[in-house]
């Protein structure tokens, strides 16, 4: 259970030093989004696998330690919402701004004020908002974990 929740949490974090880290590095946004765009793909496949995984343990360390699964114990819960959370900018908000970004071209190009830049924009802001949220219930998450094995 640790060890999958330490994982998703650490590329998490390691995502968010990594990011902007190549947008201030690399010459065009353009650039930098053709790195960052799949970096964050990734990143949701191995959240939805180390969350996957995560309930499993869980539910069987539950059965073998209690007799009983558990499975609406707040850490349950917890990384329930976070693999929600992970679909829904995998599959709704990061594809979106996929599809935008390739009608747009190069972005360095797009007028703030387009529409199509305005729709991309706001996606991005709900999109770390959602890792944001992700990362706070994954800690919440490890920390009850934890405490559970005291």
């Amino acid at each position: 259970m640790m060890l999958s929740l330490g994982i998703w949490l650490g590329g998490i974090v390691l995502f968010a030093v990594l990011a902007p880290t190549a947008f201030s590095v690399l010459p065009t946004r353009h650039l930098a989004g053709s790195i960052v765009g799949p970096m964050l793909s990734k990143l949701h496949w191995i959240g939805l696998i180390s969350g996957i995984i995560f309930l499993i343990s869980s539910l069987s360390y539950s059965r073998i330690a209690t007799g009983d699964v558990h499975a609406l114990s707040a850490r349950n819960l917890l990384v329930s919402i976070m693999l929600v959370l992970t679909l829904i900018s995998q599959f709704g908000i990061t594809s979106r701004m996929a599809a935008l970004r390739s009608s747009m071209g190069e972005i360095d190009n797009v007028p703030p004020s387009d529409a199509a830049r305005v729709e991309f924009n706001a996606l991005h802001a709900w999109s770390t908002r959602l890792e944001v949220g992700v990362l706070i219930l994954g800690l919440v998450a490890l920390y009850r974990t934890a405490a559970g094995f005291r």
